[in-house]
């Protein structure tokens, strides 16, 4: 997806993400997530047990935004109705994902102390994505600072 070469780094470094799903009543629910692009999708792994999938199942849609909380402020949204793959052994896609957040020894480890914990993998394409990129609009001292991004 040639929209998202622009903020590869942002994807690939250990960026804060947020997944909004619907409640019943309509209301969303807005969770900090781990995440990775993967084969022109974001993905996610959710615990059986937790109430983003019983949304999901109401109510297909989500929002996954992956933001910078430093300069130069980029960020992407991209919303739409996932994928959601249950997943028999999840401690490999875990281990990835926590690798990128925690480092690769303690992304495995995190991952083999849920390894017992049924998953399912949240596949959602990029589709036409949001993107933010704050640079441009940043004082001229700040733009010269981030220039080397």
């Amino acid at each position: 997806m040639a929209a998202l070469d622009a903020i590869r780094s942002l994807l690939d470094g250990p960026s804060p993400a947020t997944l909004a799903t619907f409640r019943k009543d309509g209301s969303v629910l807005v969770s900090p997530v781990w995440f990775r692009h993967a084969d022109d999708a974001f993905e996610v792994v959710i615990a059986n047990d937790d109430v983003k999938l019983r949304h999901l199942a109401h109510d297909p849609r989500c929002v996954l935004v992956v933001f910078e909380a430093v300069r130069p402020f980029r960020g992407v949204e991209v919303r739409g109705e996932p994928e959601l793959i249950e997943l028999a052994d999840a401690t490999g896609i875990r281990a990835d994902i926590a690798g990128r957040y925690l480092g690769p020894a303690d992304g495995a480890r995190f991952a083999e102390a849920r390894r017992a914990t049924p998953a399912t993998l949240l596949r959602l394409a990029g589709g036409e994505p949001r993107i933010w990129d704050l640079s441009a609009i940043l004082p001229v001292e700040e733009r010269r600072a981030t220039s080397g991004r």
